[in-house]
This record gives C-alpha cells, sequence and structure tokens, in this order.
C-alpha cells in the first residue's frame, strides 16, 4: 500500500501513524510515517492555529511523534488499541499544553508489517469547544454524560449529588477508590469533596490519610500539572507506565507503589483555564481504558464547570453576608437574623447577650491619617471582638458600630469577655470601644434587648467623650 497516496485522499489534516510492538505484547516506537498537505501545513505553516504548539517545525517523514509533542501516554495508549487492538477512536479534548480543541480521530488501517501496526489519525482543531463536537461521541458515553449533567444541574444538594455522581465514576472505572479533591491554588490548601470506595479495605477517609501521611501533601498536588505534561491527564495502566512517572515525578511515584497502587488515572477539573481540583482513580478496570477515558473526557469538563458555579454561588452568598474590610458578618446579614427571630423562625435560646461595640475616634483617625489607617482601625477593632467572642455571631452593623450577639452564655462568661473589650481603652493607639450589652436569662425580646443594648453604648460613648473631651470630633 502506498501510504503517502493513502493519506493524500483525505481532506482533513491527517496523518499515518506506525506502532511497533514486542513479543511479551508492549510498544515501543510511535512514528509519524507521513501526513498530507494540511497535515504538514500544521507542524511548518506559522498561520496555522497548531504552529506555535510545536516543538520542532519541519516535517521528517517516518520520525516519532515525540519530535512534535512532548511524550503523552494518554495519545500513546490511543495510538496503540488503534492500531494493534483494531479499535477506532474518536475524541474532542483540550489539551492543557494547546490553546484550542483538538476533535482527533484514529482508524486502524490494514497495512500490518511483522511487529509495526499502522492506523490514520485525522484532526480538526476549533479555538473554543464545540458543543456539536462534544455530542459526537459513542452514544453509550453520551448517555453516561447526560445522567451526570442532569444530576448536576438538577440538584438542589450539591455534595450529595456529587457524591452521587463519583460513586458512578467508581462503578464505571470499577476502582478500587475514587477520590475528587478541591484546590486553592493561590491558598496552597485542598479538601476532598467526594470519594467512594470499592472494598471495606478502601473505604477510608482519604483527607485524614492525606494529612496524617504527608507533612503537606500540596506538595505532591503542585507536581501533577507538570507530570500530566500538558495532556488532558494522567493514566498509569501497567509497570511500563509506572516507570515513566517513576522518571517524571519519583516522590509522588514512590508514595503510590509504598500503598500499592499499580494503575490510576488522575484527570485535572479546569474551568475557565482555571484549575479546580482532580478527579482520580486507582486501581481501576484496565480492561476498560478507552472507555473510561471518553467518559471522564467530557464528564469532567461538566463536572469542573458546576464546581466552578457552586464556588461562585458560595463566593456571592458570601459577599451577601459579610463585610469584606473585616471579615464579619454585613448589616444585611444582622437585619436578616434579627427578621427570622422576630418571625419565630429562629428561636434564641435563654443566657443571651445582645453587645452594640461603637468605635470611638475613627473621625479623628480617618482626618489626620487617611482613610487606611482607619481602616486599619476597623480590622483591628473585629479581631479584638473575635478574639473576646470567638464562638459569637459578630456583624458590623454601621461604619464604626458593631453587634456582638452571643447565645447559651452565662452571666459569669460574658462579664469575662468584657474584660477583654475593656483593656483596648487603656491604650489610645489601640481599638477603644464604646460598649453597651443586654443579658437575658429567659425568653428573648430580640428587638427591646437591642435598644436596651444601644442606648447603654450611646451613654458610655458619652462618658469617654466628656473625659477625652473629643466629642465635637465624633
Amino acid at each position: 500500500m502506498d501510504l503517502q497516496k493513502f493519506v493524500d485522499g483525505f481532506e482533513p489534516m491527517s496523518c499515518v501513524m506506525s506502532v511497533q510492538t514486542f513479543p511479551d505484547g508492549s510498544y515501543g516506537n510511535i512514528r509519524i510515517v507521513c501526513g498530507n498537505k494540511a497535515y504538514v501545513n500544521s507542524i511548518e505553516n506559522p498561520e496555522n492555529i497548531a504552529f506555535s504548539g510545536m516543538l520542532k517545525n519541519s516535517f521528517i517523514p517516518d520520525s516519532p511523534y515525540e519530535r512534535y509533542i512532548p511524550k503523552d501516554l494518554n495519545f500513546e495508549d490511543a495510538c496503540y488499541r488503534c492500531a494493534v487492538l483494531k479499535k477506532p477512536f474518536h475524541v474532542f479534548i483540550h489539551p492543557e499544553r494547546y490553546d484550542f480543541w483538538v476533535d482527533m480521530f484514529m482508524m486502524p488501517i490494514a497495512a500490518d508489517k511483522g511487529d509495526t501496526y499502522y492506523l490514520v489519525y485525522s484532526q480538526e482543531l476549533t479555538p473554543d469547544a464545540s458543543a456539536d463536537h462534544m455530542s459526537d461521541i459513542d452514544p453509550a458515553v453520551i448517555s453516561t454524560v447526560l445522567e451526570t449533567c442532569v444530576k448536576l444541574r438538577g440538584t438542589k444538594d450539591f455534595k450529595n449529588t456529587m457524591d452521587e455522581v463519583i460513586s458512578d465514576i467508581r462503578n464505571q472505572t470499577d476502582a478500587d477508590k475514587v477520590c475528587l479533591i478541591l484546590t486553592d491554588m493561590q491558598r496552597r490548601t485542598f479538601s476532598v469533596l467526594s470519594e467512594a470506595a470499592g472494598s471495606e479495605k478502601a473505604d477510608y477517609p482519604v483527607e485524614d490519610y492525606l494529612r496524617s501521611a504527608y507533612d503537606d501533601f500540596f506538595d505532591i498536588i503542585e507536581t501533577w500539572d507538570e507530570t500530566i505534561a500538558g495532556s488532558t491527564c494522567l493514566i498509569i495502566q501497567n509497570e511500563s507506565d509506572m516507570e515513566v512517572l517513576r522518571e517524571r515525578n519519583p516522590v509522588w511515584c514512590e508514595s503510590l507503589k509504598a500503598v500499592d497502587v499499580n494503575s490510576i488515572v488522575l484527570y485535572p477539573l479546569r474551568y475557565n483555564n482555571e484549575t479546580q481540583g482532580y478527579i482520580w482513580a486507582i486501581n481501576f478496570n484496565v480492561g476498560n481504558t478507552g472507555r473510561i477515558r471518553a467518559t471522564l473526557e467530557s464528564t469532567t469538563y461538566f463536572i469542573a464547570s458546576e464546581i466552578a458555579n457552586h464556588k461562585l454561588m458560595d463566593q456571592l452568598r458570601f459577599m451577601g453576608s459579610y463585610d469584606m474590610l473585616t471579615g464579619v458578618r454585613n448589616r444585611n446579614a444582622m437585619n436578616q437574623r434579627i427578621d427570622d427571630i422576630v418571625r419565630n423562625t429562629e428561636k434564641l435560646p435563654g443566657r443571651t447577650a445582645v453587645l452594640f461595640a461603637d468605635l470611638n475616634g475613627l473621625k479623628r483617625t480617618n482626618d489626620n491619617s487617611g482613610h487606611a489607617s482607619g481602616d486599619r482601625l476597623l480590622q483591628k477593632s473585629a479581631e479584638i471582638l473575635k478574639k473576646a467572642f470567638p464562638d459569637s455571631d459578630i456583624y458590623r452593623a454601621g461604619g464604626d458600630e458593631f453587634m456582638v450577639l452571643a447565645t447559651d452564655i452565662s452571666e459569669d462568661e460574658l462579664e469575662k469577655r468584657l474584660k477583654i473589650l475593656d483593656e483596648s481603652r487603656s491604650d489610645p493607639e489601640e481599638a477603644c470601644f464604646a460598649l453597651g450589652y443586654c443579658y437575658v436569662d429567659e425568653d428573648t425580646d430580640i428587638r427591646r434587648a437591642m435598644s436596651i443594648a444601644d442606648q447603654r453604648m450611646y451613654e458610655d460613648k458619652q462618658n469617654y467623650y466628656k473625659k477625652t473631651e473629643e466629642g465635637a470630633l465624633s
């Protein structure tokens, strides 16, 4: 067969690739044998969308594919399954190393010679994700992805639904353990959102294990993107793949082997160029790798989207309920809480204290030292209140006024905490409060308690300014 003539008959950018095999069933070199004009242009033409992503920009027939892209175990496995096992392959993906999406097709060719097998690889490159391309996949995979999307979009309980999704992935992969880890790259923090186990041995809290087994597991997480090496995921199926992992990431590899991990699939959850977290499945069914990969390629995209949306909603809820300057709850949250109590939506227990704290001298600080100094004084005030009342709800009721709602507190305990605030009055450079409180040890009329506390705070403030002769500056 004239392979060059064969591939020249394709309109899309296409090439013929070869996979060398060994008697033990493993594979060796994977080469790009020849390509049509459209494919060669993707490597050599500066106007082509793929040009800047190539390691080399001159096409040499029958050269290893690593001449043009970094070694990619995921890509190699697809080539092997297509050329040697004669399984057609199609996926629409966004490898991290590129700023475009790749719609790739692989078909086996009946041109095998001895230990060398052939496939034709065709691709279409698009700058953005395409719903048409995403939907043009195996119907069984579409069904699984749609089921996941329906669960996520229709849920009112995000955590419970994500647990269901991860359990579904565990069943699809037949893995010992599947885990979804959320990450915050700026703060270098992680948390386990969901996990599912396939056996009693694997049914342990992953986060507890990671925090006890590592000084800082985020040190490992930070290496994952480099280990994935620009691909869409990392798939380790056998000892040969594990050797590649050992070369790229020896520390992580050894830690996996120490807990008897023989295979792992690791998918980053990326949305709008931000990593939301990762999903991993350990000791999965390697006989079903192709289906697992095709399913997770699409599923993880939608999971990442929902996580990003959930984080955004959490952020909006936070912004709607918290004061951005001081970190305590804001006036909106205070009014909502009071309304709930008045309507008996929330019933306060006995032994409740309402405290108003008004910052003395804020105007003087703003006028003399600038509003940045005034902001720091407000932040310091909030920290003092949080230190005195760490288990109570603290609200910024106005510009320089805070309210504390302390429930289930004894009068003796309240007095101890008030002394902490009194200590701030002794240093004029520190946050100095005017204080007023009302303590109730029976059914609480919240509005009456607030009125009493506010009046006492006003009287305390007047006494302060009489002593310091700053009344005119208030």
